[in-house]
This record gives structure tokens, C-alpha cells and sequence, in this order.
């Protein structure tokens, strides 16, 4: 049998040093996904990574056992996440796809980091920093409420409100901002012919 991150910890703080390696290994990757949805950006996110396991490792001491390893790891890398995007003057974010009603209202990630949606942008910066960060949790990696709440140090009932609350404030917002892009697109005598007929 596998030994647990727990146990690790212990024989980290006792120790052995080497063997926060295992946890590096083991957590690197899900670590880099959530803080490359966080930021948008493939280098930004390499060293946020990189910080998270720094203070992790220095940090070990303040990790207490009762709640799980994982959620303790996410919620630096959240903290960290949110220090780089305070730092920024301006907020690449990776998109997500957008679904219609007709696909149960919900929102999913765009998983070529290529995509580019101006539409898409803008909504999710009407997002707020937690607000991101439980679309993230919730679509890209598949958390359960109660694992998010044990991340951002919050109640499964007040998440899923607030999951609810900011999927329909990126829905809103993308479709106002499509509506809008389609009629600067608008040939200028069908806006013409549109505006007498309302009038």
C-alpha cells in the first residue's frame, strides 16, 4: 500500500526531508492545472506552482493533520494564485466554453489554451477572484462542494450559491457582450432599416 501524503508529512517534520520529493511528484500536477486556470498563462503558472511547493515545504510545520493533505495544498496555491493577479496590470484569463440553455446552463473549460474569445474574457473578468476560483473547482477539476469548502475555507451550502451566482453573472455578461459585438457587425443599412421599423 501507497504511504499517504499524511504520513509523508510526518516523516518530513521528523526528518527526512527527501521524502516531500513523493508529494512533489504526486501533486505537481493537478497543482499546475488549477493555477494555469487561475492564470491563464502557461509561464506565469509554472512558477506559481513552483512558490506553492516552496511554502509548502516551509510551511509543513502549520499543516494540520485532521483535514486533508490536497485541500491544505489548494488552498496555497489559491493564496498564491491571487497574489500573482493582484500584481497584474491587466488579467490574461483562460476561457471557458460557453453553453446555451438548451445545454442545462452550465459552463465548461476550453482545454486548447489557444482559444481566444473576446466575449468569453469579459465575463469572466466580471468574475470575482473566488468567484473564478469555485468555476474552476467546480468545472476544470471536478471538486465536490465539500472539497471545495475544505479549500476555501468555506460552507458547501454558501458555494454552491455562489457557483450558481457567478455562472449566471459570466452568462449574463457574455451574452450582452455577444449581442453587442453582433450589432457593431451589422451591415450599417440593416441597423438603418432596424431602427425605422422600431421607430
Amino acid at each position: 500500500m501507497d504511504i499517504t501524503n499524511e504520513q509523508i508529512v510526518k516523516d518530513v517534520l521528523a526528518g527526512e526531508k527527501d521524502q516531500f520529493t513523493i508529494i512533489v511528484i504526486r501533486c505537481e500536477k493537478f497543482i499546475f492545472n488549477y493555477c494555469y486556470h487561475m492564470l491563464g498563462d502557461y509561464g506565469e503558472a509554472e512558477d506559481c506552482t513552483q512558490e506553492v511547493f516552496l511554502k509548502a515545504y516551509r510551511g509543513l510545520s502549520s499543516y494540520q493533520p485532521d483535514r486533508p493533505f490536497e485541500a491544505w495544498l489548494y488552498r496555497i496555491a489559491y493564496n498564491q494564485s491571487i497574489d500573482m493577479l493582484r500584481k497584474r496590470k491587466v488579467m490574461k484569463l483562460l476561457p471557458f466554453l460557453y453553453k446555451s440553455d438548451r445545454d442545462n446552463n452550465q459552463v465548461d473549460q476550453a482545454i486548447d489554451h489557444k482559444y481566444y474569445n473576446p466575449a468569453v474574457l469579459f465575463a469572466l473578468a466580471t468574475l470575482s477572484n473566488e468567484e473564478r476560483s469555485v468555476i474552476i473547482l467546480r468545472c476544470v477539476e471536478d471538486k465536490s462542494y465539500n472539497e471545495i469548502s475544505l479549500i476555501l475555507n468555506q460552507s458547501s451550502t454558501y458555494l454552491r450559491k455562489k457557483y450558481q451566482r457567478a455562472v449566471e453573472k459570466f452568462r449574463k455578461n457574455y451574452d450582452r457582450t455577444r449581442e453587442e459585438k453582433q450589432y457593431a457587425t451589422e451591415p450599417s443599412g440593416r441597423r438603418s432599416e432596424a431602427t425605422v421599423s422600431k421607430g
